[in-house]
């Protein structure tokens, strides 16, 4: 039996196994240690797992486990981790430290801060230990003695079992329990609202950390967690704000700065996000989620360059980081280098990759190989991630198909024409359709107009719609919801939208609402907002399901990853956007995307007329207008019209013949020409 240094340099450790000359527990140290910070919790976790098969009495990597299973709440593992290293090396001072972080976790306040007291003693130089034993002491004073079981660490440690089995409800009862008993009980509220934000039970996730934050006003976890809820809740200044306290909570931290970056962004303060990822990366220049992260808002912003720089810094760190892989190809106007397609090509080889960053590389690398012209190979990449993800995803094209023939049953000509409600200001353009059919380069012609204001694909709608389900008490789905509304309805359905979205918007006449999904509710907008104007994009069947099934969507879109439920799909959408022109005429404008390619100005003058604006010559000169631009189009519509997406389809006539057999119906109401060979006439 060896006895060596352990990976930190403080703790002998004890060996059960004889260990060779090329095992060295330090390598398996910091690489978890580097999860950790990168903020894979899990993946450190796992890693010194594996480590410890090895290096079962290593007090370092014990430790490091215990707290990476802290930060994942596994604390039935961190508890073993803690207890096995303190048993070994009882004057190891990370030990005892790791000890006061999960007494703290459990609101064992006094343990905590005998633990931490104990650490210092031993190496009074520690240098985060200080702070952490000031917030258990906070805790112990707002704890007053008052409870007669502070910590209820048993019932803790219970619910999370329950919570690692997937048995929420038995850990909600916990919670419940113990705040019965105690409803101040800053862990349990935490931990409860934990369990409603898994359910999407955002508003009561809020309720029970607005009362965690304002029993410990201090907890930086709770903080966390708040501000996580609220961007749920679209409630982006408030996110923000609660970023802004982790940040004065735990300024030493990367991860601090990690979160209000992410609030930031999603509140569409890209530029702020950007510098706060900076700041991250000043505190740790290898956080891979913080280049990645900062890598999309440059994009977004049109910082590509600065962007493609950050994604490949990301791979240098970590080769099998399949986000930043999938990043750089989804600029669409990258190109990749043959050494880095050689590098993607190894990583599918090897078996490191987990399904999510496979499927991410397999995507990147179809779009590398298409650059390339190298169509065959690029499909079956497509396919390869395709088939992982739709493993993932919850679809039912049977519901889809009985959803549409319900809305088509309620929203007929006399239904439509009841009386609607007020008009709104300002007026919302919704550019719908299926994605991938040209929404976003309308939507940048529209935004270069004076009058018009550019938002992104926004969710508030179906929002809205839900909240008049829920308020309607019963179990009916969408439409049977609104069935009953009259005018007055309608009219605070176009308010509520209106004050929802008021935070993406500044002030002009128009503003455009480009979710290709609203196009389901095409009537309700009709009713609600009958001023409203809705366009409809589109683009050739094979090139529009191509672009989807091409498409690696951060989410949303379910029914892309199989070729046959797209082509279902689509005829869903047809079908239904064919019934709500024979229902209301002239309420909705079809814009083709090749027609837009082969005659700009024409169509830039249709769109203008068909929403009452005089036309300007800076709708023609789209590429010039600067905004931030959320979708994967965002680098192509910062470019010239060009023609070379048009037909794409026609590089992949071989291995679309699934797809062309269930279009089959509406390709042969196309001309000749712009049918597959298959379908053409002799």
């Amino acid at each position: 039996m060896h006895t060596t240094v352990g990976a930190g340099g403080h703790a002998p450790a004890k060996w059960s196994t004889k260990i060779t000359e090329t095992a060295r527990p330090q390598e398996f140290f910091h690489e978890a240690m580097a999860r950790l910070r990168a903020g894979d919790a899990p993946g450190a976790a796992a890693h010194c797992e594996i480590a410890l098969a090895a290096y079962p009495d290593d007090a370092n990597i014990l430790c490091l486990a215990a707290r990476s299973n802290l930060a994942s709440q596994q604390f039935d593992a961190a508890r073993q981790q803690v207890e096995k290293a303190l048993a070994l090396f009882p004057d190891f001072a990370a030990a005892h430290d790791a000890m006061g972080d999960l007494r703290l976790v459990e609101q064992d306040a006094d343990g905590a801060r005998s633990a931490y007291e104990r650490a210092l003693e031993l190496e009074p130089g520690r240098p985060a230990t200080p702070q952490k034993l000031a917030r258990a002491q906070a805790m112990a004073e707002r704890a007053g003695g008052r409870r007669k079981h502070p910590a209820y660490a048993d019932d803790l440690r219970r619910a999370a079992r329950h919570q690692r089995d997937g048995e929420r409800d038995k850990a909600e009862a916990i919670y419940r329990k113990i705040l019965k008993a105690d409803p101040d009980h800053v862990e349990a509220s935490r931990l409860l609202a934990g369990v409603a934000t898994a359910h999407e039970r955002y508003r009561e996730a809020e309720i029970f950390l607005k009362r965690a934050v304002e029993l410990a006003p201090d907890y930086v976890r709770a903080w966390v967690d708040l501000s996580n809820v609220q961007r749920h809740l679209d409630r982006f200044d408030d996110a923000i704000a609660s970023a802004e306290r982790v940040v004065e909570l735990a300024p030493e931290q990367a991860e601090s700065y990690m979160v209000l970056a992410s609030a930031l962004g999603v509140g569409g303060r890209h530029d702020e996000a950007i510098a706060t990822f900076e700041r991250v990366l000043v505190k740790n220049p290898r956080k891979t989620a913080a280049l990645c992260a900062m890598g999309h808002h440059l994009k977004t912003v049109g910082r590509t360059g600065e962007a493609v720089a950050r994604y490949r810094e990301c791979i240098a760190i970590e080769s099998g980081h399949g986000e930043a892989w999938w990043s750089l190809a989804n600029l669409k106007t990258f190109r990749f280098e043959d050494a880095e397609i050689e590098a993607m090509q190894a990583q599918l080889a090897g078996d490191e990759l987990d399904d999510e960053a496979r499927l991410q590389v397999h995507n990147a690398l179809g779009l590398a190989l298409e650059g390339r012209k190298d169509h065959g190979r690029a499909f079956e990449h497509f396919a390869a991630c395709n088939r992982i993800r739709r493993q993932k995803e919850s679809y039912d094209p049977v519901d889809t198909e009985s959803t549409h023939d319900r809305i088509i049953e309620l929203f007929d000509r006399a239904f439509l024409s009841q009386e609607p409600g007020d008009r709104v200001e300002p007026a919302p353009i919704f550019v719908v359709g299926l994605p991938r059919s040209g929404s976003t380069l309308i939507e940048q012609i529209l935004a270069s107009h004076s009058q018009v204001e550019g938002t992104h694909e926004l969710t508030d709608l179906a929002k809205v719609v839900r909240e008049v389900r829920r308020a309607s008490r019963t179990d009916m789905r969408f439409p049977e919801a609104i069935a009953h509304l009259k005018a007055g309805g309608w009219s605070k359905i176009g308010k509520q939208y209106l004050e929802r979205t008021a935070q993406y918007r500044s002030g002009a006449p128009y503003f455009i609402d480009k979710n290709p999904n609203n196009f389901v509710f095409t009537g309700l907008i009709r009713l609600a907002m009958p001023n409203a104007k809705v366009i409809n994009a589109r683009r050739h069947p094979l090139d529009s399901c191509l672009g989807t099934f091409k498409q690696l969507f951060a989410s949303g879109q379910p029914f892309s990853y199989d070729i046959v439920e797209l082509g279902e799909y689509y005829l869903q959408y047809q079908r239904l956007m064919d019934h709500y022109h024979a229902a209301m005429p002239g309420f909705v404008l079809d814009v083709h995307y090749e027609q837009v390619v082969g005659d700009l100005e024409g169509q830039v003058r249709r769109l203008l007329d068909f929403c009452g604006l005089p036309f300007e010559e800076s709708c023609l000169r789209f590429h010039e207008t600067e905004r931030a631009v959320k979708t994967a189009s965002s680098e192509q519509v910062r470019r010239p019209i060009y023609s070379s997406s048009v037909n794409l389809w026609r590089n992949y006539e071989k291995d679309l013949g699934e797809l062309v057999e269930i279009l089959e119906p509406v390709l042969l109401n196309m001309v000749p020409e712009d049918r597959p060979k298959v379908l053409q006439e002799p």
